[in-house]
């Protein structure tokens, strides 16, 4: 993907032009596009427009008949795309690219970033300014600078357009072109037709000279062809059927085509064979809509809402010809702009609703609106606009459900870390909305602070408060919604009740990936484990299914969530690192740190202490700045399993411990339950058997309760590890007879403990054990553990080595290919789970085959099958 840019004029069109022509000798297929400033707020307009040019196939309508968002647009893109490319190299060029309405810019920006293996090449010109700014910082692409034209070749230019011009005139031309080519050519003419009147002052800007001169030459046309020109202008199609009904309607009688010669003349548009009208240049455009009359673009709205039969369009023109309010037109802007955000289009949406408050005279009705408006601007990241829209709403003037999701929106926009200070007023908010019968509303409130209040500490009091409205609502016991809130609100207090209604909604069939990702996040609070496993997987493989990229993001971050507190560093490694790229592409900027301590804890399970060290002092770095301190216990977790992976059992101790000290930063009441069995292993190693004692015995009494199945299991295998003398065998084999088959990797660390202690005086009845726990954390790429292992395989007179398969050297999105082959998935397939091209899944196992030493996918398959 390649970027064009430079100011208007300055020849990116013509550069295009020349590469298609090039391409066209090269046996290139070229497919070319134009966007158009006024399609800009037409969500898809573009995509549709290379849709059809690729000749692809729409994506079906989503979940209730609702239409696709932009993520499925950019699915069926990058398909049409491929699936284009396999015929042989294709070009796709994009001009004025700048003006793609925002769901195809992003469309095409997903794509490009997955095109690296197919012969596709994109190429967008765009114009340099505050639009083209935003939409490429962030973006990873080249850029090539249209630099001006030189003397030598400006002059040339000059005297071609304009032979007979005299000398002095000519030079202040070149002078005040400044090598733009359009600047050029354009004041030429009008110094040739006008001579020095034709010049404006040089203190103005030269696109500013340049609308002025195309304005100058539309005052000179009939009324009829300004009127055409007008509608043109501020239509958002090209249709001349369309565009002539409009101007008839404004001026009261017939327009004809013979109407737009004079403007076909005068070379300010073009119509082709189809009948399509196009202006030669976006800023003749710009000029028209500046030179014209309040009164006027107001008649050429009415007119356009009048002949344009898309209901979705007349609305918009309707709306900008409405003088004051109008309640019925407020009404479809608000029903359009439903629609717009299911689609997708956040940023159109946005601007719709924001048109609807302006139409309405119901002053509640319209803070409501605005409050909408809010809403999906914050979900583009697009913090100015959020300003901007709130200082326009008057609190007074909310409904008070609104007050509570306006309290929530500015405390979201002001960012940081509030922790419990602000739950108080969340949960007396969320109670006024019991109150009045909202209780849907009310849970929403509470559901959006549930993993905030989770790693806030709020105190039993403030907890036993928001348990209590939870209790109190008039939902089904099984909401999803609810039983998530709660699993996160009252992991210990409400544990049980939690895991009994995930018991019975796991068997529930078509749950959206949504709330699966929700329950998987409370199975994970409550320690469910092998909930949480299922759940997050569910949830990931829906979402990929709906093609949500939204929801894909957050369940593939509770399942790294779920799979390193689980010991399982290979998945945990896989669906952190593609949550984080999406959250990016998503702008879901609060999953930023969670993915990277996500991250941190798997490289720790693996061993790779320099990895961990930059990922936790950025995370630590991060949650110190927004004072998120009561989210640092993760940072002690990765750093605590990194020390116990390296043999360093006194600062793992150390590390862990701080996490089950209420006095220590890092203290967390319910995260201490997923490390006491690290920290039972670090203090076996050491001197420290009686301070993690200490901490056992603080705990038995929760995991008395059984609240916690997560606590349950890291209580029995502690006190296992911590055993010694005569009984420390049969304390191991007592441990090992539970039911430990969702605990892959406490089983295989009793294994290992079992085997080390047989192996001093029974070597060969060490061995199964052993072996058992080598192949198990191999499996887990837990390395570490893995190779001590091995390591105590061979003194007890075994042979056998760690089997160096590869599987560990694979990238983390080489590994869920290779996963994904595993299941028998066909390249195509797998694509499309993972948002990529096939020729991508190829590549990625022609890198794949010799890191594993295979060469065909069916032994790929049977090496991930000895490695589960």
């Amino acid at each position: 993907m390649l970027v064009v840019r430079g100011g208007a004029g300055i020849g990116k069109s013509s550069l295009l032009e020349a590469v298609a022509a090039d391409a066209a000798g090269l046996n290139i297929e070229t497919l070319s596009l134009t966007a158009v400033s006024a399609e800009t707020r037409l969500p898809f307009a573009a995509a549709h427009t290379m849709m059809a040019l690729l000749g692809g196939t729409l994506p079906p309508p989503g979940a209730g008949g609702h239409e696709h968002n932009r993520f499925q647009f950019a699915l069926a893109l990058l398909t049409a795309l491929t699936d284009r490319s396999s015929r042989g190299p294709l070009l796709l060029l994009v001009d004025d690219a700048q003006w793609m309405d925002p769901p195809s810019w992003e469309a095409l920006v997903f794509v490009g970033r997955r095109l690296s293996a197919d012969p596709v090449g994109l190429i967008l010109a765009m114009r340099d300014g505050a639009e083209t700014e935003a939409r490429l910082t962030g973006l990873s692409v080249d850029e090539l600078l249209v630099e001006a034209l030189t003397d030598g070749a400006s002059a040339m230019l000059l005297d071609k357009c304009a032979p007979t011009l005299d000398a002095p005139l000519g030079a202040r031309v070149l002078a005040e072109a400044a090598g733009n080519p359009l600047a050029l050519t354009e004041l030429a003419v009008a110094a040739s037709r006008l001579g020095e009147e034709g010049l404006f002052p040089t203190t103005l800007p030269l696109t500013t000279r340049l609308e002025r001169t195309f304005g100058a030459a539309v005052v000179e046309l009939p009324a009829e062809t300004q009127m055409l020109l007008l509608v043109a202008a501020l239509d958002q199609d090209e249709r001349l059927d369309e565009i002539l009904a409009a101007a008839s309607i404004v001026m009261g009688t017939p327009v004809s085509v013979e109407c737009l010669e004079p403007a076909i003349a005068a070379r300010l548009v073009d119509v082709n064979d189809a009948f399509r009208m196009r202006f030669r240049h976006p800023l003749i455009r710009s000029a028209i809509q500046q030179g014209a009359s309040l009164s006027r673009r107001q008649q050429a709205h009415a007119g356009l809402a009048l002949a344009i039969a898309d209901p979705d369009r007349a609305v918009h023109h309707q709306a900008a010809a409405t003088v004051g309010t109008d309640e019925q037109v407020s009404a479809e802007l608000d029903s359009l702009a439903s629609r717009l955000h299911r689609r997708g289009a956040s940023g159109e949406a946005a601007r719709t609703w924001e048109q609807a408050a302006r139409l309405t005279s119901d002053r509640r009705r319209r803070a409501s609106l605005l409050l909408r408006a809010v809403e999906v601007t914050l979900e583009l990241a697009d913090h100015d606009g959020v300003d901007q829209l709130l200082r326009m709403i008057v609190p007074d003037d909310l409904l008070p459900e609104d007050r509570i999701i306006r309290q929530w929106l500015a405390e979201v926009e002001v960012g940081g870390w509030s922790g419990a200070t602000r739950l108080p007023s969340h949960l007396e908010a969320s109670e006024r909305l019991r109150q009045s019968n909202l209780d849907e509303r009310a849970l929403e409130v509470l559901h959006r602070v549930a993993v905030r209040t989770y790693f806030s500490h709020p105190g039993k009091e403030l907890r036993d408060e928001i348990i209590g409205l939870l209790e109190r609502l008039s939902l089904p016991p099984l909401t999803p919604k609810l039983v998530s809130t709660l699993g996160l609100v009252a992991p210990v207090e409400r544990g049980a009740v939690v895991v009994d209604r995930l018991n019975i909604l796991l068997a529930q069939p078509g749950l959206p990936g949504s709330d699966l990702s929700d329950l998987a996040a409370a199975a994970t609070g409550v320690g469910a484990f092998g909930y949480a496993t299922r759940l997050a997987a569910e949830a990931v493989s829906q979402s990929r299914r709906e093609g949500n990229l939204v929801t894909l993001t957050r369940a593939l971050a509770y399942q790294a969530w779920a799979a390193v507190q689980g010991g399982d560093a290979s998945l945990g490694r896989a669906a952190a690192a593609e949550a984080d790229t999406l959250a990016t592409e998503t702008r879901q900027r609060n999953y930023v740190i969670p993915n990277m301590l996500n991250r941190a804890h798997a490289e720790a399970l693996r061993g790779n202490v320099e990895a961990v060290r930059n990922l936790t002092e950025r995370s630590e770095r991060a949650l110190l700045g927004n004072g998120a301190h009561t989210m640092l216990c993760l940072v002690r977790v990765a750093r605590g399993v990194a020390a116990l992976a390296d043999g360093r059992y006194r600062d793992a101790h150390d590390e862990l411990d701080a996490v089950c000290d209420p006095s220590a930063i890092g203290y967390h009441p319910y995260v201490r339950f997923s490390v006491l069995a690290h920290l039972a292993e670090a203090g076996a190693y050491s001197d420290r058997h009686d301070q993690v004692a200490a901490r056992i015995l603080e705990l038995e009494p929760i995991g008395a309760t059984g609240a916690s199945p997560l606590l349950r299991v890291h209580l029995h295998c502690a006190k296992a590890l911590l055993a010694t003398g005569k009984g420390a065998e049969q304390a191991l084999r007592k441990a090992l007879d539970a039911n430990l088959t969702e605990w892959p990797f406490e089983r295989a660390r009793l294994q290992l403990t079992l085997g080390v202690l047989l192996r001093r005086d029974r070597p060969s009845a060490a061995r199964p054990a052993l072996r058992a726990a080598a192949e198990t954390f191999e499996a887990l790429d837990a390395r570490p553990w893995a190779d001590r292992a091995y390591a105590e395989l061979r003194a007890s007179g075994e042979t056998r080595r760690r089997q160096s398969d590869g599987i560990d050297q694979l990238t983390p999105q080489e590994l869920q290919v290779t996963r994904l082959v595993a299941e028998g998935l066909s390249n195509r397939e797998i694509a499309a789970r993972l948002f990529l091209s096939p020729r991508t899944i190829s590549t990625h196992l022609y890198r794949i085959y010799p890191k594993v030493g295979v060469s065909s996918r069916t032994e790929l398959a049977s090496v991930m099958a000895r490695n589960p």
